[in-house]
């Protein structure tokens, strides 16, 4: 039997997140998702006039080729997938993990085969020339990240990922106005005295259109403006590895100094190329139904009262010139049960202990 809430979380995609028209070729690129759902989702695109194309892939098998990529092997890889991206309207990346860390031993230098010519394509095709939506799927493992059981987490992630994105547009319209209109930005909070500006640099809402559950208003700093010290609160998981009580000092806006659980992989990665010292995004986070991490970034960079900040590769639409072959939000969380902090923009205070304080935003509170 077909669980009745696929069916709202496929309309969602379909209608919502990609807007599927008549004609358009749509490409489904799924990771160990139940094909119950696959079926659904075909379907409801079918139905809504799209031609469906369907990848199913593996985790473990994708582990298997990153261990052996070659240049030359991942390159071909590579060119069958802008082949298909340059020839559909929508992607739908929906990404189902039976183990969070299958990748943690992967060595970082096939990690950058992969993001040197896979995932280039993505940035390069998928990102600027598609209308794409990702997102994770609720299996057994993500409930244990969640620490909740299977069946709580399923309920809670239905919940999560089939909010009413079109009144979360209208309650961040008056932040976009803000940031649009804001030079600095001072974030302070417990170890976080950071200062940077984003003055010219567009700012793009998000509220179901490319994530899955969403909630959040991105920028991204001058690149050379970034000054002081960033202490990140919540674990992260990246490229299989979690790391921890991640700390980064910058100066003229590239880390200088960088601190974590794992210190010699974060070095690893900071030196994947010259970006990825510098800052691609700074966001603001705010959906109400999400307030704890659960080692998976979609959910973790949307908890309400949080921002985010990536070194690496900056987004086209909000581009502050940065280049990299990595793009890693860390999240910290500001609300007073995690040691709370503060948001000003041009001096004036924004948000306190993870709350909207001026009139305009309120409704952005939980």
């Amino acid at each position: 039997m077909f669980d009745p809430r696929y069916q709202t979380l496929a309309s969602t995609l379909v209608h919502h997140s990609t807007a599927v028209k008549p004609g358009d070729k749509v490409l489904i690129e799924a990771y160990d998702i139940p094909e119950e759902f696959l079926v659904i989702l075909i379907r409801t695109i079918a139905a809504a006039g799209g031609h469906p194309l369907c990848m199913t892939k593996h985790g473990r098998v994708q582990r298997e080729l990153l261990l052996n990529a070659t240049d030359e092997q991942h390159e071909l890889i590579a060119a069958v997938e802008r082949l298909q991206l340059e020839n559909v309207q929508v992607y739908m990346g929906i990404r189902g993990s039976h183990n969070v860390t299958e990748a943690s031993d992967i060595p970082q230098e096939k990690m950058g085969v992969f993001q040197r010519t896979i995932w280039k394509v993505h940035t390069e095709v998928r990102v600027p020339k598609t209308r794409w939506v990702v997102l994770r799927w609720p299996t057994r493992s993500f409930a244990q990240q969640a620490k909740m059981s299977t069946e709580a987490f399923e309920n809670y992630y239905f919940d999560v990922c089939t909010v009413d994105y079109a009144e979360m547009a209208r309650s961040m319209e008056p932040l976009q106005e803000r940031m649009d209109r804001a030079n600095e930005v001072h974030i302070t909070g417990p170890g976080t005295d950071l200062k940077f500006s984003i003055e010219g640099i567009p700012v793009i809402g998000c509220s179901g259109q490319n994530n899955i559950p969403d909630g959040e208003m991105f920028s991204a700093p001058v690149r050379d403006s970034v000054e002081g010290r960033l202490s990140v609160n919540t674990p992260s998981l990246y490229h299989g590895v979690v790391f921890d009580q991640i700390v980064l000092d910058f100066e003229k806006g590239r880390v200088e100094n960088v601190s974590s659980t794992e210190q010699t992989r974060i070095e690893e990665i900071l030196d994947s190329d010259e970006g990825a010292r510098y800052v691609g995004e700074f966001s603001i986070a705010f959906n109400p139904r999400i307030l704890h991490p659960m080692l998976d970034i979609l959910f973790d960079e949307k908890i309400a009262g949080s921002f985010h900040f990536t070194p690496g590769q900056a987004y086209e639409e909000a581009d502050n010139g940065n280049r990299s072959e990595i793009h890693w939000d860390l999240v910290t969380i500001q609300r007073k049960d995690f040691g709370g902090g503060e948001i000003y923009f041009d001096g004036e205070l924004v948000r306190k202990d993870g709350l909207f304080v001026t009139e305009d935003l309120q409704a952005l509170n939980p």
